[in-house]
């Protein structure tokens, strides 16, 4: 098991599961070429949970570190929070599409759900140069065509911004 030092990040996510932050991070650490787990701690005598479970995990995705725990139904992901998976290609799109998406939900605007429930936005890095040109015009076009698309295509974005021939 890699080790993974708390001191190499001032912030860390905490990711509540019910029971299955070992199938997440197992997930998750398949799904991100440059992850590792971390070390595991268990529920002890006496806690919410019989002895020996999970309790929490440490994982690391792209040198991001998470922590994920076992913590019971009573929490549920929302919306409100997601992570944004910057991708340069379209392949890359295309890959973590498919791959966190596997059980979970496709939603809209390059948005989905995993299995876990979990909202992640693939989005490419040319995005943010499209959105925050100074010519409005240009970026509302970019804004429409992102409306209409649930995966993200880079070309369709591209065309979107450069505006009608």
């Amino acid at each position: 098991m890699a080790t993974i030092k708390s001191d190499q990040q001032k912030i860390t996510p905490c990711l509540w599961f019910n029971e299955n932050a070992e199938e997440a991070v197992k997930f998750y650490t398949s799904v991100f070429k440059n992850s590792k787990k971390g070390a595991v701690s268990h529920y002890g005598e006496g806690a919410p949970m019989p002895k020996g479970t999970v309790l929490t995990i440490k994982f690391q995705i792209e040198r991001q570190e998470f922590l994920a725990l076992n913590g019971g139904p009573h929490f549920k992901f929302t919306e409100a929070v997601s992570f944004i998976v910057n991708c340069k290609t379209q392949k890359e799109i295309d890959y973590y599409w498919e791959e966190l998406s596997k059980g979970g939900t496709k939603v809209e605007c390059g948005w989905l759900k995993d299995k876990f429930g979990l909202s992640w936005q693939v989005a490419p890095t040319i995005m943010s140069e499209l959105m925050s040109d100074k010519n409005a015009e240009k970026s509302s076009r970019v804004m429409q065509a992102i409306l209409k698309m649930k995966k993200l295509d880079i070309e369709t974005l591209k065309k979107a911004y450069a505006g009608p021939k």
